[in-house]
């Protein structure tokens, strides 16, 4: 399978960490999204949306969406629960992940770290990102503090969902000393087997 994607982009990181810990080999072909390259032509016909990551099948269909492609890699594995309830909390914290955490976390961090000027151009906009971005982590903190996962008791898709961006919150000028519970799950997660960091390449 053939991975569009950008290094440093937690989305893309999302599905590499789960490719590797199942076993799936994917070829990468690196998508500069600050140079425009996901607004192609060609690269339109993939993904109307013109976003990374998308995942092209061995058959040729592409499939968009970081939490999309995750659930279709985790299906029958482990890293997807097969309790009904259980699967239902999964796609329930990846929603969360969409809607109340990465709009926030991982903006300011892009804009603070990987944007060229975006921490001035931006500077106005920061205060709002940390303020939503905190709520989520303290919505994460406390279901952390009575949980060590965030779905059917087990490590899933769930937490690499959540992980790929709040591991790297501090680059987006997010303090995570406060969040114990939230810090003693990341190292939980980092200690799972095959785990990879951002910046590896298969």
């Amino acid at each position: 399978m053939r991975l569009y994607q950008m290094q440093d982009s937690g989305n893309c990181y999302k599905v590499r960490l789960a490719a590797h810990q199942l076993g799936q080999p994917l070829e990468l072909v690196d998508v500069d999204i600050l140079k425009g390259e996901s607004r192609t032509e060609d690269f339109l016909k993939r993904n109307p949306n013109g976003r990374v990551p998308t995942l092209e099948l061995d058959d040729g269909r592409s499939l968009p969406e970081s939490n999309a492609i995750l659930f279709w890699l985790a299906e029958g594995t482990a890293l997807l629960p097969e309790d009904r309830f259980a699967r239902a909390e999964a796609l329930q914290w990846m929603f969360f992940e969409q809607y109340s955490h990465e709009p926030y976390i991982a903006v300011a961090r892009f804009w603070h770290s990987i944007k060229p000027g975006g921490r001035e151009e931006k500077a106005a906009m920061f205060p709002e990102w940390h303020r939503r971005g905190h709520e989520a982590l303290a919505v994460m903190e406390r279901h952390l503090s009575s949980h060590d996962w965030f779905a059917g008791g087990a490590y899933s898709i769930a937490d690499i969902a959540l992980y790929a961006y709040t591991h790297v919150a501090h680059e987006g000028d997010f303090d995570l000393a406060p969040y114990k519970a939230v810090n003693s799950w990341l190292a939980r997660v980092a200690s799972e087997p095959l785990h990879v960091p951002m910046n590896w390449r298969s």
